[in-house]
């Protein structure tokens, strides 16, 4: 999977505690190395080697939040307009 900025991922209860009890985390830069991210409403940032982050996917810690399909739809639209 394709990490990149803005992709938003959910975190499970078994390790909100590590993340200042929010719900999900976005991704706001990728090096290839290390991801940068924000917690939801405000509860503060972070970053992590890129490993950690496909480590914590491979165990479902974090999932990631599929965004609708309106959004999928228009950026499609405005790709194929541009």
């Amino acid at each position: 999977m394709q990490i990149e900025a803005g992709m938003k991922y959910q975190i499970s209860q078994g390790i909100k505690g590590n993340f200042n009890s929010a719900d999900s985390l976005t991704v706001t830069t990728n090096n290839g190395v290390t991801v940068q991210f924000t917690l939801e409403d405000g509860k503060g940032y972070g970053s992590m080697p890129l490993d950690h982050l496909n480590y914590l996917l491979k165990r479902s810690n974090l999932s990631p939040i599929t965004p609708n399909k309106r959004v999928l739809l228009s950026s499609e639209t405005e790709e194929k307009i541009g």
